[in-house]
Parts: structure tokens; sequence; C-alpha cells
């Protein structure tokens, strides 16, 4: 990510369009003639100020990846192995009891809410709530 060097706003590739003049001719292989161009060009533009910075004056260094990160298991504690479950008042269809201890497990995508697990305090018996 790069920051304007002028009022420190958040810079973004863009792509604008510069003008072609006498620096680069190009001729019109039908009639010989010379033509002013434009092409499109991928710069760093400051949303804030419009600063326009060139691609090539970035430190490509600070971009590259210096070490490789590796997935690991994901250790998951669960309630009754940390001695803290929470109690609440959830009636058990089992055995009817009131009291049922729950824990929160994110089963679904991270955008979805998580599933609640309760277990009856009296029977052990274990079921899914949904909220």
């Amino acid at each position: 990510m790069e920051f304007c060097p002028k009022c420190n706003g958040m810079m973004m590739n863009t792509t604008v369009k510069v003008k072609k003049e006498d620096l680069e001719e190009k001729v019109d292989e039908e009639n010989q003639s010379n033509q002013e161009t434009e092409e499109e060009k991928v710069v760093f533009k400051c949303m804030t100020c419009g600063y326009e910075k060139d691609p090539s004056e970035v430190d490509q260094d600070q971009y590259k990846v210096k070490e490789t990160v590796e997935s690991s298991d994901s250790v998951i504690m669960r309630g009754d192995e940390s001695g803290m479950r929470s109690t609440v008042r959830e009636i058990c269809p089992k055995c009817g009891h009131d009291r049922a201890s729950y824990e929160l497990l994110q089963t679904r995508s991270a955008d979805e809410a998580p599933t609640r697990f309760f277990t009856c305090e009296k029977c052990h018996h274990k079921w899914r709530g949904y909220d």
C-alpha cells in the first residue's frame, strides 16, 4: 500500500491517459503522417489531493513476501475442557430440566452467526440451538 508524500492519503492504482507527443512519433503507415495519440498508463494516485506517482518510483522490495506462512491445525478448546462453561435457562428436550451449559462454535462461514451447542446439567444430553 502506498501513501501520498504530500498529504499522507492512501494512493490507489489508477489508469490515466497520457498524450504521446514528439518524444515518440507514431507514423501512420497508410498516409505517412505524424499523429498525436494517447496511451494508457498505470499510476498511483492519491484519493485525497490527486498527487500522482509512477510505479517505477516505488521500492518493489517492500512488497515481496519474505517468508512462507504454512497453515497450521486449529486448536479448539471446548468449554468443558477449560472449566469455564456458561449456564443458561434452557429446557432439555430429553429430561425437561431447565438448566443447560452451552458453547459457541463457528460451524459455517465467518459471516454467519456461530452455532450454540447445549448440554443438560442433569442428564448430559447434547443438542444444537439455532438463533
